[in-house]
């Protein structure tokens, strides 16, 4: 195996490396949301993950320097954040409500909605591959909400306008990451964060009990590290080899639900689930070729 081949090797391991640590902090940030819905209200759960995810952001800020959060973008901060906060707000609802599964599933439209605002907001060209991931997108929400065999639950309804929410945060993200740096970006998310949860749980504020604090701190850090470990798994390896990893945050978080939640296990759902990576999937694949190949692109 020559020099070239093995630096592919270790680059794919650490690439498959930070993202499970990515899907294994969706699993305990899950969860650690559900255990503290047991005794707080979603607003109280969002304001004791942003302190900590703000606590642990502030020590690296004072590392790195403050000059590492200077920003002339302040308004986009607020927006994005805005809508990020109704992005979390809706999923860790869900996470009260629904089968932790079928919120794990729903959240996999979050990449549809982005392709689809970032035809309308972005003026990004509207491509065969994004018709087909916006497609197989709706089809594998209507298979897992199941319209007319029965009331769609309001609870799902949320999950999906969270996906949305996060969409937009994401499109939002885009012109960010050109100016600021990934430690600004996540300084002024929890801090425009933390007003936007406490003003609201104020009016219903429970004192954590000491069998809540574990779970404060894990529902914090798993925050930070899910979105860290991303961001290197990409770095370190071809996004369409580890991509497909994200997808064993279902069965994997289903089983987790059946064991120790009692939730069933529906069929619907993973049919539904897989209906709505397959079109992600195809679309990446499509974007990474026109980003290698431009010259290729439609007319």
């Amino acid at each position: 195996m020559n020099s070239q081949s093995s630096a592919d090797t270790a680059s794919l391991i650490q690439g498959f490396l930070w993202m499970g640590g990515a899907v294994l902090s969706f699993l305990f940030m899950a969860i650690a949301g559900r255990e503290l819905s047991d005794t707080m209200n979603t607003f109280e759960i969002m304001t004791f993950r942003t302190i900590v995810a703000l606590a642990i952001t502030i020590i690296f800020v004072m590392r790195g320097g403050w000059q590492e959060i200077r920003t002339e973008r302040l308004p986009l901060h607020l927006l994005r954040n805005i809508f990020h906060f109704g992005g979390q707000f809706g999923w860790f609802l869900g996470i009260s409500l629904l089968p932790l599964a079928t919120v794990f599933a729903l959240e996999f439209t979050i990449p549809i909605w982005a392709a689809l605002l970032a035809v309308v907001v972005l003026r990004e060209r509207l491509h065969h591959a994004r018709i087909i991931a916006i497609i197989c997108g709706i089809g594998g929400v209507l298979i897992i909400l199941k319209p007319g065999s029965e009331v769609i639950d309001l609870s799902s309804l949320i999950v999906v306008g969270a996906a949305f929410g996060y969409a937009v945060s994401y499109i939002a993200s885009k012109p960010l990451v050109a100016t600021d740096s990934p430690l600004a970006i996540l300084f002024y998310m929890n801090l425009i964060q933390l007003p936007l949860g406490l003003i609201p749980a104020a009016f219903s504020w429970v004192p954590p009990t000491m069998g809540d604090v574990p779970w404060i701190a894990l529902v914090g850090v798993t925050g930070l590290t899910a979105h860290y470990c991303i961001t290197r798994a990409f770095m370190v390896a071809d996004t369409l080899t580890v991509i497909p990893l994200d997808f064993l945050r279902l069965p994997m978080i289903a089983v987790i639900g059946f064991f120790f939640y009692q939730e069933s296990i529906e069929l619907a759902l993973f049919a539904g689930a897989v209906v709505i990576f397959a079109g992600n999937y195809y679309n990446i694949r499509y974007e990474a070729k026109l980003i290698s190949s431009p010259e290729k692109s439609e007319k």
